[in-house]
């Protein structure tokens, strides 16, 4: 659907001279949850090619060095207080975010939100979400996992934070998916033979984003669950130290390859694709980075100019598996 700027927004951001049109460069941040991780270094990347192709833009990525929650509400605190011109941020406690938001939206900063949202009742703190349909990924993850095992199974889920809107999303489409019916609200109930699934214990697996803690949990899993049918990792944490997760998988690698185990992970990022491609992972649903950053700050530079933008944005998804992995992404 549209959303159109409310008159109060438009005048605040008249009034403090934030419209481009006024001749007077902006400066858009964008926030991920940390830069120690590989995909935020794409949205990265997206944000200072925009920043080339803008007049009078310049993209500032900045965001807590580790997935520190109280450090990315710090920082959005201090980017409100400094008068910054517009904030693309990707809440790591959507919550807790939700709160601090309430400032910029009294400063007449306008805020956009990027690969994960707020929770639906601060929707209107910001003007639109760019990104993936969160959903969709745990929807997708759970099909790769299904096409190997049409009969079911036991499974263990692996997540992000345990506040992080779009994790909890995921969670909810892969147990939908794999219960065929509604498991409530996110991050949804844990399945107990639910289209002939079954969470083993010990599961869902917290990571904070933590590639190590994402690694051997993993391991810990499938050194204690002989007769694991399927492992799924909402995001791409579980395999961003390629040789970590290489000597955490191989030992299974027979397994994957007789179709007894089924490893899948969101993302597509390059290790994972050489993983993939080596049998060591039989599934990958990747979203796409850069164009969230790149799209993010021409988003910015339309409400500051006072034009409508759609609600959401999504920016795709590639679905891959061992067939297809040369491929799949676009």
């Amino acid at each position: 659907m549209k959303r159109l700027l409310a008159t109060t927004m438009v005048a605040a951001i008249a009034m403090s001279g934030m419209a481009l049109a006024d001749g007077h460069a902006k400066t858009f941040a964008l926030v991920p949850k940390a830069m120690n991780n590989p995909f935020f270094d794409l949205a990265r990347d997206g944000c200072y090619k925009a920043q080339e192709e803008l007049d009078g833009v310049t993209c500032e990525y900045i965001g807590p060095g580790e997935h520190t929650e109280l450090e990315q509400i710090q920082i959005v605190q201090d980017l409100i207080t400094k008068g910054i011109d517009g904030i693309a941020v990707a809440p790591s406690n959507a919550p807790a975010m939700g709160k601090v938001l309430k400032d910029a939206e009294a400063a007449g900063i306008p805020v956009i939100t990027w690969d994960s949202d707020l929770l639906p009742e601060d929707a209107s703190l910001r003007t639109t979400y760019v990104g993936t349909n969160n959903y969709d990924i745990g929807v997708n993850l759970a099909k790769l996992v299904q096409a190997r095992h049409p009969d079911g199974g036991t499974i263990c889920l692996q997540t992000g934070g345990a506040a992080a809107a779009n994790h909890n999303e995921r969670l909810k489409g892969a147990r939908d998916t794999l219960a065929g019916a509604d498991t409530g609200t996110p991050p949804g109930k844990a399945l107990a033979g639910e289209g002939g699934w079954t969470e083993i214990s010990g599961c869902p697996l917290i990571t904070n984003d933590d590639g190590n803690v994402a690694v051997q949990g993993m391991s810990d899993i499938l050194a204690a669950n002989d007769d694991l049918t399927a492992f799924l990792s909402t995001g791409a944490f579980t395999q961003w130290f390629d040789n970590a997760y290489r000597s955490a998988a191989e030992p299974y690698k027979a397994k994957m390859d007789s179709g007894d185990l089924t490893i899948v992970v969101a993302d597509t990022l390059p290790m994972q694709l050489e993983q993939t491609k080596d049998g060591l992972g039989n599934g990958l649903v990747g979203q796409r980075p850069y164009e969230m950053g790149y799209k993010a700050m021409f988003i910015l530079k339309d409400i500051v100019d006072g034009k409508s933008v759609d609600d959401p944005i999504y920016t795709g998804l590639d679905v891959c598996n061992n067939d297809n992995v040369d491929t799949c992404v676009k």
